[in-house]
């Protein structure tokens, strides 16, 4: 069988250690040179009996597995789960819930939680670059109705006179010619001004037609860009002034939000946000492609699971 193109494709190929061990290697070593991820020595030997590698340098743990230097490390859980699983994570248009894969890996929710938490990381893109051309800038809040939470969640979140959301900046560089609109999503302390402000200058190149609508935080960006503001009291378009990609967009983010995942901790948002962002800037490709973009995000990452329940500070990589 050939590379899969398909779910059940990917599920029979990757039934076979040996098309993951293929897999992975062909991303971590592309030269086809297996290095020893300790001390980069390239005398290695791979110990098919035990699914191993071992480095002929002197130095201790000559031994280590495929996983190592990824953010598979330590895992007990095979490969022949854990790439089906990337799959799933990168081309279910509406995310995939710990629940749901879960139930379809035989593993328990906390596992499958654990996972889904591992494989957003992997989806972090690079910066690419500034954002140039036509540029809408927009803001939104996530957060979960006061009527819908437990008793027990809504005592220790709410806040004042109602329950406590996350904001949220976007912004989405238009669609140019062959390439499709893509998005940057971040998560802010607050949308005032010099908050607004750092996103807008960190993310988008000076000069950049730049639309937004009449918040009173995005004034002063003038002097850096071509500011058009839409004035959503009066209109939701004027011509190419408008912010609908990024609506557009948050209608995706709240749907796959509120329908697959219902209820999402601030302290981990921004992982959900990677993974929507991912999807979304890959729209325009297969998912075999997607499946290979995310699987070269795998290398020199790692996150542990007591990072992920907050015993440790979490930062974004």
């Amino acid at each position: 069988m050939g590379a899969p193109k398909t779910l059940q494709q990917a599920i029979l190929f990757f039934a076979d250690y040996e098309n993951c061990r293929k897999s992975v290697e062909g991303i971590r070593w592309p030269d086809g040179v297996v290095r020893c991820p300790r001390c980069g020595s390239d005398k290695v030997t791979y110990l098919e009996s035990v699914r191993r590698y071992k480095c002929y340098a002197k130095h201790p743990k000559a031994q280590f597995s495929l996983k190592v230097g990824t953010i598979f490390e330590d895992s007990p859980i095979g490969f022949e789960k854990w790439l089906p699983a990337l799959w799933l994570v990168t081309n279910c248009k509406n995310g995939i819930s710990s629940y749901e894969l879960g139930r379809a890996l035989g593993v328990t929710q906390k596992t499958a939680w654990f996972m889904l938490s591992r494989l957003r990381l992997a989806l972090q893109g690079e910066s690419g670059g500034k954002f140039g051309g036509e540029v809408e800038a927009d803001e939104t809040y996530i957060g979960g109705k006061a009527r819908n939470m437990h008793p027990g969640k809504r005592a220790r979140v709410i806040r004042g006179r109602g329950p406590s959301k996350v904001a949220v900046m976007g912004l989405l560089e238009r669609n140019a010619g062959d390439r499709l609109s893509r998005v940057k999503l971040n998560v802010v302390q607050s949308i005032k001004r010099h908050a607004i402000h750092s996103e807008v200058r960190q993310h988008v190149e000076a000069g950049a037609n730049l639309y937004t609508d009449a918040l009173s935080s995005y004034a002063g960006l003038d002097r850096e860009y071509v500011h058009n503001v839409i004035d959503h009291a009066e209109a939701y378009v004027d011509g190419a002034v408008h912010t609908n990609g990024l609506e557009n967009f948050w209608s995706l983010l709240k749907r796959a939000i509120k329908g697959t995942y219902v209820s999402i901790e601030p302290f981990h948002l921004f992982r959900y946000l990677d993974e929507q962002a991912f999807r979304f800037n890959h729209r325009g490709g297969n998912d075999a492609t997607r499946f290979a973009l995310a699987l070269k995000g795998i290398i020199g990452k790692r996150v542990t699971y007591a990072a992920l329940i907050g015993e440790g500070q979490v930062e974004r990589c």
